[in-house]
């Protein structure tokens, strides 16, 4: 019987040292990272955490100060709108995130404004998930806790040797990582793993000869490192199928509305479409999920976008209303193009309304009204969700 890869106890007391070691001499000094002798600030500790879910540092850089700018303790961001939060997070995806985010900031403020110290503690904050929770006891709170992200389990298989693939493997690299953790610095411990992975013990063309684990490193010995971690063949994503309806209106505007608040995109804004299925729409079938009966001719071409879990195609059927029909704010609200700047809206709706006004008649305007110059808080929380 084939024994599982391991770490030996003598490698244990001496692998943390040597990377906390290193660690000391090639931090990355980022926005969220504090100076040695400084405190961490908790929050800011969660919100970077939040912001760096499935997204690069580089990107996270601008947001994060963006956010603390505007918003610079937890509770300045729980007495933010929800529509504000949305919009200032355009641009690092998976809106989830920053629902959940808003959700655990007005969490927190209830209970006097601290953060959980403890691991579960903080896992019953929406949003806050095992990894999440680990970094934040570990880096905010100095807790011997062990913080596993996609840089710190390519480490920890490549120094073991751990050739089970990925996903399976996670359990076992966990059980691993956790044996290193040191009572000491586990902070600090914590982003020199995530820095090694970083920049060191990279994806491809790993940096052996610099590592200070490179002694220990069965990969590196077997001639495997860049190899490891393993992954399962992902199957092909499914496609999915939608029509958008962009609707002109006499006064220049384009019809927009919000999304139901869970669910995919939740909160956000989009040109009314319809439900995104596995089939594709007949124009005459999409006409019946419009918002106005209107006589609709399809834009040519179609908009493509990938999700995590599915790829989208979407048509663009246009239409020109006279009036504003119906009670104000019953399908939406209308906005002149130059000011979808003030929505949030997601990427895919962005490529929807560029390639619409490249491909759609311009309305007839009679007398152009004056653009607003913004919406208040209140006028966004007022415009209602699709049915």
């Amino acid at each position: 019987m084939t024994s599982l890869p391991s770490i030996p106890d003598p490698l244990r007391v001496v692998l943390p040292g040597r990377l906390l070691a290193w660690y000391d001499r090639h931090r990355r000094v980022l926005p969220w990272r504090v100076r040695p002798g400084e405190t961490p600030d908790p929050y800011r500790i969660w919100l970077s955490e939040i912001m760096l879910q499935q997204t690069t540092v580089a990107t996270v850089g601008p947001y994060f100060a963006h956010f603390l700018a505007r918003w610079p303790d937890v509770a300045a961001l729980a007495r933010a709108p929800l529509d504000d939060v949305l919009h200032a997070w355009q641009g690092l995806g998976y809106y989830a995130r920053a629902r959940n985010l808003h959700a655990c900031a007005r969490d927190v403020a209830a209970r006097g404004g601290r953060f959980p110290d403890t691991e579960p503690g903080l896992r019953a904050l929406p949003g806050i998930g095992a990894y999440t929770a680990a970094a934040i006891a570990a880096i905010a709170f100095g807790h011997q806790a062990s913080a596993i992200d996609g840089n710190a389990e390519r480490v920890i298989a490549r120094l073991a040797a751990v050739k089970t693939p990925l996903p399976e493997a996670k359990p076992q690299l966990r059980t691993l990582a956790a044996t290193l953790t040191p009572i000491a610095r586990p902070g600090d411990y914590a982003q020199a793993l995530m820095d090694l992975g970083a920049t060191i013990c990279t994806p491809r063309k790993p940096k052996c000869p610099l590592c200070p684990w490179r002694a220990a490193c069965r990969a590196r010995a077997l001639g495997i490192a860049e190899s490891l971690p393993r992954r399962r063949a992902k199957p092909a994503k499914p496609r999915r199928y939608g029509v958008v309806f962009w609707v002109l209106g006499a006064g220049g505007g384009v019809l927009l509305r919000r999304r139901p608040e869970k669910g995919l995109l939740g909160g956000m804004m989009e040109v009314p479409s319809t439900a995104w299925r596995a089939s594709p729409w007949r124009d005459a079938e999409a006409a019946r999920a419009a918002p106005f009966r209107a006589r609709w001719r399809p834009v040519a071409g179609v908009v493509m976008h990938s999700f995590t879990h599915f790829d989208l195609e979407l048509r663009i059927l246009t239409a020109s209303v006279p009036g504003r029909p119906g009670r104000p704010g019953r399908h939406g609200i209308w906005v002149a193009p130059d000011r979808f700047k003030d929505y949030a809206l997601p990427t895919v709706m962005k490529k929807v309304i560029v390639w619409a006004r490249k491909g759609a008649p311009a309305p007839a305007v009679r007398r152009p009204s004056r653009p607003r110059r913004g919406i208040s808080g209140a006028a966004r929380r007022s415009i209602p969700a699709a049915p």
